[in-house]
C-alpha cells in the first residue's frame, strides 16, 4: 500500500510521525513524507521517500524564524499565539497544495498529525481514507477529564468535570476554532456536510483509525473515546534521528540528571536561572542542561560547576543513564524519560504540557510546579524530592515494564493497517463523505 504522512513541522511532531512512518514502511509499505521544505533533512535522514510543498510560501528555514516569537510566551498564550499563526497559515497553504500533490504521488492513503487542524477535509473530499495520529497528548474534548492545553486538576468529581467543560468553551478559539472558519469554507466548496458544532467531527467522525503514542496505563480514566480510537505507546526510533554530538568525556560518573525545555517553548530565561540555581545546590548530582536555540548562553547568568549546558543533546541516549529529568512536560521527552524507568520533575510550559504534567503527578512518577509558582526554593525541594524517594522511581520502573510490553510503534502499525485495508476494500466515498 502507498501511504503519504503529513506532519506539523516541529520536532516533537516528526520525530514520532517519522518513528511510525519507518515502522509502516519496514512492514512493507511504501511511504511518501509529504511536508514543507524544513521537513525534509528529517525525512531524508530516516530513508524516507521525501515530496516537498509549499516552497513559495515556506522556504527552507522559514519556519524556526516563524515560530521564534513564541518561545518567550507560556500557558493558553503560547496555543493560542501558535494556532492564530502557524496553524490557520500551514492550513491555508497546505490545503491549497495538497490535492495536486496526493494526485502526483498516487498515494492510497494519508496519516495526519492531528495538531495539522482540519487538513482532513482534503483526504475527505478526494474519499481518500485517512487516519489521525496524536503525536501530543489526546486532548479530551468530552470533558471527562480536564482540557490537557490548559492548566488544571484533575478531580473525578461531578464539580471536577462541569470545570472540565467550562474550560473547554472558554478556551475553544485557542483550540479549533481559530482554524475552524477556513475549514468550512473548503468543505463548503468541496461540498462536504459536516456538523461544525462537534469540535470532533472531522477527527473522531470520519477517520478510519485515531491513535495516539500516549500508553492507556499513563492517561487518565474515563475518558469516552469512539471505537477508531487505540491507545498504542511512545513512537521513537532512535536510529531515524540525525546523530547529535556531545562531549561524552565531561561526564564524571556522579548521578547523572538531564534538563530541557523543549524545541519550541524554550526562549525564557527566568526559567532556565531558577533550574541552574536549584540544581547548583546539590553538589552531588551531574547535570546536562539543554537550551535550545532561542536563548543565548550569556542570559543564563553564572552555570555551577555540576551542569554541562549544550545547544543540542542526544536525548534518548542520555536518559539510558539518568536518575531524574528536567522536564517542559513535552510528552515525547515524558515518554522516553518513561521508557527508560527515569523519574520527572516537570515545569509545564505551554500547549499539552498541563495535560502530561498532571499525568505525571496522578501516577506518581514525578511532580511538577507550574511557571507561575516556580522558585528556587521550591524547586530544589521537589529535586530531592524525586531523587530521595525511591516510590518516584519504582512508579517510573512500572511504566518502563509496561512500554516494553506495549510495543507502541507495532500497536499503532497494525492498527492503521487494518483501518486502511477495510476502507480500501469498501467504498471510501461512503466512509469520507458525511
Amino acid at each position: 500500500m502507498k501511504i503519504g504522512f503529513i506532519s506539523m513541522p516541529l520536532t516533537g511532531h516528526l520525530n514520532p510521525m517519522i518513528a511510525l512512518a519507518r515502522k509502516l514502511q519496514s512492514r512493507g509499505h511504501e511511504i511518501v513524507f509529504i511536508g514543507v521544505p524544513d521537513v525534509g533533512p528529517y525525512a531524508c535522514a530516516a530513508g524516507l521517500d521525501f515530496v516537498s510543498y509549499c516552497e513559495e510560501e515556506f522556504p527552507a528555514g522559514s519556519c524556526a524564524s516563524a515560530l521564534a516569537p513564541v518561545a518567550k510566551l507560556h500557558g493558553t498564550a503560547a496555543t493560542r499565539w501558535t494556532i492564530q499563526g502557524a496553524g490557520r497559515a500551514f492550513f491555508q497553504i497546505a490545503s491549497q497544495h495538497l490535492p495536486s500533490t496526493l494526485a502526483e504521488t498516487g498515494v492510497e492513503a494519508l496519516v495526519l498529525d492531528t495538531i495539522h487542524m482540519y487538513l482532513e477535509v482534503v483526504p475527505m473530499s478526494l474519499g481518500i481514507p485517512y487516519a489521525h495520529v496524536w503525536a501530543i497528548l489526546n486532548i479530551d474534548f468530552s470533558g471527562a477529564t480536564p482540557p490537557s492545553v490548559v492548566p488544571g486538576l484533575y478531580e473525578d468529581t461531578s464539580a471536577g468535570r462541569t470545570r472540565n467543560s467550562d474550560d473547554l468553551k472558554k478556551n475553544d478559539n485557542a483550540f479549533f476554532g481559530l482554524v475552524q472558519p477556513l475549514a468550512e469554507e473548503y468543505a463548503e466548496r468541496a461540498g462536504l456536510k459536516l456538523d461544525w458544532s462537534d469540535p470532533t467531527a472531522t477527527v473522531s467522525r470520519q477517520a478510519v483509525a485515531i491513535v495516539s503514542q500516549t500508553p492507556k496505563e499513563f492517561d487518565l480514566p474515563g475518558i469516552p473515546w469512539p471505537p477508531e480510537f487505540h491507545y498504542a505507546g511512545p513512537f521513537f526510533d532512535d536510529a531515524g534521528r540525525e546523530p547529535i554530538p556531545f562531549p561524552w568525556e565531561k561526564l564524571n560518573g556522579r548521578p547523572l540528571v538531564y534538563a530541557s525545555l523543549g524545541t519550541l517553548v524554550n526562549g525564557m530565561a527566568s526559567i532556565y536561572k531558577t533550574i541552574l540555581a536549584a540544581v547548583g545546590r546539590v553538589p552531588e548530582i551531574q547535570v546536562v542542561l539543554v537550551k535550545g536555540n532561542n536563548i543565548e548562553l550569556n542570559e543564563l547568568g553564572p552555570i555551577p560547576s555540576n551542569v554541562i549546558v549544550v545547544d543540542k543533546a542526544p536525548q534518548l541516549e542520555l536518559l539510558k543513564r539518568c536518575v531524574l529529568c528536567i522536564t517542559h512536560a513535552g510528552l515525547n521527552t515524558v515518554l522516553e524519560s518513561l521508557a527508560q524507568g527515569v523519574p520527572m520533575m516537570a515545569i509545564p510550559i505551554g500547549y499539552d504540557q498541563f495535560g502530561v504534567a498532571i499525568r505525571i503527578a496522578y501516577h506518581g512518577v514525578g511532580e511538577f510546579l507550574e511557571v507561575d509558582d516556580l522558585t528556587i526554593d521550591g524547586l530544589h525541594e521537589l529535586i530531592q524530592k524525586v531523587l530521595l524517594y525511591p516510590a518516584y522511581r519504582k512508579k517510573a520502573q512500572y511504566f518502563k515494564n509496561v512500554i516494553a510490553k506495549r510495543r507502541g510503534l507495532d500497536v499503532a502499525a497494525e492498527a492503521i493497517e487494518r483501518a486502511f485495508e477495510r476502507a480500501i476494500e469498501s467504498r471510501p466515498s461512503e466512509i469520507t463523505r458525511a
